[in-house]
């Protein structure tokens, strides 16, 4: 929900270090670059807060998929270069893409682009939110986001996926989309990232919610200035990466099997429809599925 193409792979080079991608495409909605045993993935788009797009989602999966493929790789930072990580989905930049077809990678839903209304949004939503963030929760290396700003609803998704959250002290969380009369963005975590009346609050309210507070009910793992925010990180994710990789990989799969036991997949397959419902809902009563905002409403209500 709310905030508007990789580069080709770009070559090791030496001391264990790869040249980011941007080098080679400075438009690249995502960077990579490897530094040791660290791969660390930038959302490139800091003129639209790092807003999601289709080409955008595309290009994090692409680069998720080489920090699992290198063996020389033992955890991942996700960053968002600029000032925010991420201020969600793309609903208005001039790069949004929601209309046109990508290869689909995350499930067996049909291309969207030539269908209409709920077959269409439901197929696009299967494949590029649930499904993508669902595929890099299971990246067995762990994943380290680094916040800062904004990280509001997509964003929040993209964080919640990570096994860790450092959010520096400006870093403020959100997702405001019960404005559009919709329960939640896509990746439904809210109940199992915090504890459930605070997740009620959150998204009763639509407020911000401090760095601060977050780390307060368990949804960070660390609060640092935003000068050390880099660096901390990659300290964490350094520190992390001392441990043998196949044990990282189990632990991490074990903690994810306990989640999903506490009813986190199945929780978030029944929210998913709920979502949709309200998106049908707005369709056939407001504006449009979004029910008539967008980024100017969004911002002005708070969002």
């Amino acid at each position: 929900m709310p905030a508007a193409h990789d580069g080709p792979d770009a070559p090791d080079t030496p001391g264990g270090r790869s040249a980011p991608d941007a080098l080679e495409a400075p438009e690249a909605p995502v960077r990579y670059e490897k530094r040791g045993p660290v791969a660390t993935v930038t959302m490139n788009r800091p003129d639209y807060r790092n807003a999601q797009n289709s080409a955008m989602t595309y290009a994090l999966d692409r680069a998720f998929y080489r920090a699992a493929d290198d063996n020389e790789v033992k955890t991942v930072v996700l960053a968002g270069a600029g000032k925010h990580f991420s201020a969600g989905h793309d609903i208005g930049t001039p790069e949004r893409d929601a209309h046109l077809p990508f290869e689909r990678r995350a499930g067996l839903w049909w291309d969207h682009s030539d269908k209409e209304g709920a077959e269409s949004r439901y197929a696009r939503e299967s494949e590029v939110y649930l499904g993508m963030c669902r595929r890099w929760r299971e990246l067995p290396k762990p994943v380290v986001a680094s916040v800062q700003g904004a990280c509001v609803a997509g964003g929040l998704m993209l964080a919640w996926v990570c096994d860790l959250i450092v959010a520096s002290e400006d870093a403020f969380f959100a997702d405001p989309v019960v404005r559009m009369g919709i329960p939640g963005v896509e990746y439904f975590a809210h109940p199992w990232v915090m504890p459930p009346r605070i997740a009620k609050e959150f998204l009763f309210t639509g407020d911000r919610m401090s760095a601060r507070r977050a780390y307060e009910v368990g949804m960070v793992n660390r609060v640092v200035p935003r000068e050390e925010l880099t660096e901390r990180t990659q300290e964490l994710a350094l520190r992390v990466a001392e441990m043998p990789r196949l044990g990282l990989a189990l632990t991490k799969r074990a903690v994810n099997q306990a989640e999903d036991l506490q009813g986190l997949h199945t929780g978030m397959d029944s929210v998913f429809g709920l979502h949709h419902l309200a998106h049908a809902h707005n369709a056939e009563t407001a504006p449009d599925a979004l029910g008539g905002m967008d980024i100017r409403a969004m911002k002005k209500a708070g969002g």
